[in-house]
């Protein structure tokens, strides 16, 4: 059993190196998600430097641009991840074309839409993966909501959720892609959150 709140007296200062060494070190089934956005890529080489077989989860709405996609192969080759993707039972395409594509956030529809397209495919990657940790690369400089987030807290079904790059600004992450050679993304989307600042219900909801 991890005492969290130890682990964050520890931890809270510590190097995102360190941090998922001891995430691996008391880990007996992690995995890391990814939605191969802006900066993913930092993630998924340092979870992959220290377990390369870690299972990498990827919820694929459907609604990713040309250049998310392009840059997911890129990664999924470079990193040889054991990556597994999970999409929602309701296609883009079908959206779109019946149900009213992507509704506004005022919408009374986007709670719907959003639990269509990320929380229940996530949810039934949980379960069926039924990770002890869960790497996630959320940092706080991303939404007001992320700046009270620990590095380590509890997460769902049982699950320890990690954010070793909680405390990383947007410049350590640019220098760790540049000192590794790894690609981004430029044009991202993602069709729950409308925008950059606004949370997707992952780490709020679940």
């Amino acid at each position: 059993m991890i005492d969290i709140e130890q682990a964050n007296k520890d931890l809270r200062d510590a190097d995102p190196v360190k941090i998922l060494e001891w995430a691996n070190s008391v880990a007996e089934k992690p995995i890391v998600t990814t939605n191969f956005g802006p900066y993913e890529a930092v993630i998924l080489h340092m979870a992959t430097q220290i377990n390369p077989k870690i299972k990498a989860i990827w919820i694929d709405s459907g609604y990713n641009t040309r250049d998310t996609y392009k840059i997911a192969e890129e990664l999924i080759e470079k990193l040889n991840l054991n990556i597994e993707v999970y999409a929602p039972n309701v296609t883009a395409a079908r959206r779109d074309a019946a149900l009213g594509g992507i509704p506004s956030v005022d919408d009374a529809a986007h709670a719907e839409f959003t639990e269509q397209f990320k929380l229940e495919p996530f949810m039934r990657a949980m379960r069926e993966q039924s990770p002890d940790i869960w790497l996630t690369a959320v940092r706080s400089e991303q939404t007001e909501f992320r700046q009270n987030m620990e590095v380590i807290s509890t997460g769902i079904n049982g699950a320890v959720k990690v954010a070793p790059l909680l405390h990383w600004k947007e410049a350590d992450m640019q220098a760790y892609l540049e000192k590794h050679g790894l690609p981004n993304v430029d044009k991202y989307f993602d069709p729950t959150k409308a925008l950059s600042n606004r949370e997707c219900g992952l780490h709020t909801k679940l």
